[in-house]
């Protein structure tokens, strides 16, 4: 990794300046000790402007109530989310003021008046928006917390006659905006179609929960869009393309080295490709990383992902003026350095905008991709990750690692009835074929070659095969990987991987064996539910430790809040985590803390339930410093730390960017043990 990111900054070096760059004013926003409101505060409303709001408001959400606990189909009550996303919005503009202009308080009005029309439809059983062409906004319930989220559609005139049809579909993520909160999102994507609107294609635009680049939240957002889309609409699997402009950029880059077997082609335009290098050129911003922080710059920074983009078709587009043509240019010399050369179209004496012949040229290469369509089952694939978080490549899925955070690489090619796989840093690989496209004939067994090892295994009869192996002191063997107590997809940490599915947090009803813990944990805790609404743009779920039942023990990753004094959840874990922590001791295998001043915060395997995490007093890591740019939004813990409550704010330690003073912190192994911690 340190390789290429020092092969990427001398190939940076020979690309020359940008030229013509204004001064960006970002280095306003590198003072974490004087964080300004992201989002800003709103205008005040009057009395009488906020009483009118709320009238029109309360109407539909009885009426939501009622359709609720009526005895509609199912399907009526599935599609309630397509009227509620108006009155979450407009609700939560009302009571933490998120209003901006008095142009912003009439759309409101005239969103609540769609949503109470399609509550009348829906109460008698018509859905005529599902059938719309045009710009349309829909609404999912999120699987992470349960709220309604909003994405915005423009569904073809094809649509209307050839609803049977499958259809192209274009995600587009759209850019930063700190005042594009749920009420504009929805206005604008009910009035702009966007940079682009080709014929006979959806165009998805998800809303991305905010401002984080599409990333945690943002990320799992994309996805859940996307899946309602296509359980609403004919969407040719095919055909999705991933694209995106500014900070869409960003999320579109990391989006596409991430799955790149999803998408037929990815256009990422400006917007950031990694965190160091962008923070210096545009923030103008000198980092003193932790070292567990620059280890985590791994999961989101894409140059060491840049492999992965072999299988997917890239279009780059820079303003040749841009200064955030720098996110392309840092991704075509990591490209460079694995051999594939960058398609990166530059709009002549352009800033931060998509020059029109430039416009042109993409949508010509971009039609013709489409028309190829993704390639489902190619014959080579190049492979590179650095957690189990991304473990997939078409007919390749990484089962297990030897170590998380460095890089993982597999390389595989078939030749006839003979596969060849390269791994490296991987303990278990499986290769499979579905049904029907195994492309190997039936009537004879395939040879695999793992370096010095070769195996045979045939294909069934259905024409599906499948391959698994598992490394043990050296060594190959066929089986399947066996889920016990090791680091797996979805369950390899670090802390903030938790906030990716479905959580909730249990909160204590006892009291804190100590008081410093305990006025600490009440003022983590509240912040953890406000910044996920401001941040995240949710609502957390919340139970008390006692009220806790086996049905949100099986179905969600635990938050647990508190002490083993304070939380009965924790005491009934404590002793299956590997740390020792009561009202006299706290220790781990190589540190030995003060349970008066000190608390551990840390993801881990749920004894409850080992499907799913616990984790120990923590919300997302990243604070308030990190939302004034999107590059910093980063995880800024590993597996565990220990915070020290005492000293809460600091010159090193500002509660803008940490919970209190990190004294230990590190990564869990392969098997959820400790490793030796780093200071």
């Amino acid at each position: 990794m340190k390789l290429r990111l020092a092969v990427v900054c001398l190939l940076l070096c020979c690309l020359g300046p940008l030229r013509g760059i204004a001064d960006a004013d970002g280095p306003k926003d590198n003072h974490p000790d004087n964080v300004r409101a992201v989002p800003p505060i709103g205008i005040e409303l009057d009395a009488e402007t906020t009483q009118k709001l709320y009238d029109q408001l309360q109407p539909i959400e009885d009426g939501i109530e009622r359709l609720k606990k009526s005895h509609q189909q199912p399907q009526t009550i599935d599609l309630l989310p397509d009227v509620e996303i108006f009155t979450r919005a407009v609700r939560g503009a009302i009571e933490h003021r998120e209003f901006y202009s008095k142009n912003d308080v009439k759309h409101a009005a005239e969103l609540l008046n769609i949503a109470a029309n399609r509550l009348k439809q829906l109460a008698a059983g018509k859905t005529p928006w599902t059938k719309e062409t045009g710009l349309v906004v829909r609404g999912f319930r999120s699987q992470l917390d349960g709220t309604v989220q909003p994405y915005g559609l423009v569904v073809p005139e094809s649509f209307a006659t050839a609803t049977h049809t499958p259809h192209r579909c274009d995600i587009w993520l759209h850019g930063r905006g700190e005042r594009s909160l749920e009420n504009q999102f929805l206005w604008q994507r009910l009035h702009s179609a966007g940079q682009y609107t080709p014929a006979k294609t959806f165009v998805l635009h998800p809303y991305g929960r905010y401002s984080n680049a599409f990333k945690f939240a943002g990320e799992i957002d994309v996805l859940e869009a996307l899946e309602h889309v296509q359980s609403q609409y004919p969407i040719d699997a095919d055909r999705i393309g991933m694209r995106g402009f500014s900070m869409g950029g960003a999320g579109c880059w990391q989006l596409a080295v991430h799955y790149a077997d999803r998408w037929f082609a990815t256009n990422p335009g400006a917007g950031f490709s990694e965190t160091p290098l962008f923070l210096k050129s545009f923030q103008k911003e000198t980092l003193h990383p932790k070292p567990w922080e620059e280890t985590l710059w791994r999961w989101y920074d894409c140059p060491g992902y840049a492999a992965n983009l072999t299988q997917l078709p890239t279009i780059a587009y820079s303003g040749e003026n841009d200064i955030q043509k720098q996110a392309a240019d840092v991704m075509e010399a990591a490209l460079n350095y694995e051999g594939i050369d960058l398609l990166h179209v530059i709009g002549p004496k352009t800033g931060h905008r998509i020059h029109p012949e430039s416009k042109t040229i993409i949508s010509a290469k971009w039609d013709s991709l489409a028309e190829r369509g993704r390639n489902r089952f190619p014959n080579r694939l190049r492979f590179t990750t650095f957690t189990l978080r991304y473990n997939r490549m078409h007919w390749l899925t990484v089962d297990a690692l030897e170590q998380h955070w460095e890089e993982a690489r597999v390389n595989a090619r078939i030749d006839g009835s003979q596969v060849f796989v390269e791994p490296r840093n991987v303990a278990a690989f499986t290769l499979e074929f579905p049904a029907g496209h195994a492309p190997f004939p039936t009537d004879k067994p395939v040879h695999v070659k793992i370096g010095e090892q070769n195996f045979r295994q045939r294909p069934k009869s259905d024409g599906s095969w499948k391959f698994s192996v598992v490394k043990t002191d050296g060594k190959w063997s066929t089986g399947e990987f066996e889920k016990t107590l090791r680091k797996q997809h979805a369950l390899q940490g670090p802390i903030d991987d938790a906030f990716m599915d479905s959580f909730i947090f249990v909160r204590p009803t006892g009291t804190a064996a100590h008081a410093a813990v305990g006025k600490w944990v009440d003022r983590e805790l509240n912040r953890a539910i406000g910044e996920w609404r401001r941040q995240f743009r949710g609502d957390v779920r919340i139970v008390d430790d006692v009220e806790l039942t086996p049905e949100q023990i099986a179905s969600n990753h635990l938050v647990l809040w508190g002490d083993p004094s304070s939380n009965a959840v924790i005491r009934k874990v404590i002793g299956k985590l590997p740390i020792e922590w009561d009202e006299d001791t706290l220790a781990t295998d190589d540190f030995t803390g003060t349970p008066q001043t000190q608390v551990p915060v840390m993801i881990y395997p749920n004894p409850l339930n080992q499907n799913r995490y616990v984790v120990l007093n923590s919300g997302p890591t990243y604070r308030e410093y990190a939302y004034l740019n999107n590059a910093r939004q980063v995880p800024m813990l590993p597996d565990w730390a220990i915070v020290d409550v005492t000293d809460s704010k600091s010159e090193e330690w500002p509660l803008s960017r940490w919970p209190g003073q990190i004294t230990q912190a590190g990564f869990f192994d392969e098997n959820w043990r400790f490793r030796k911690s780093t200071d």
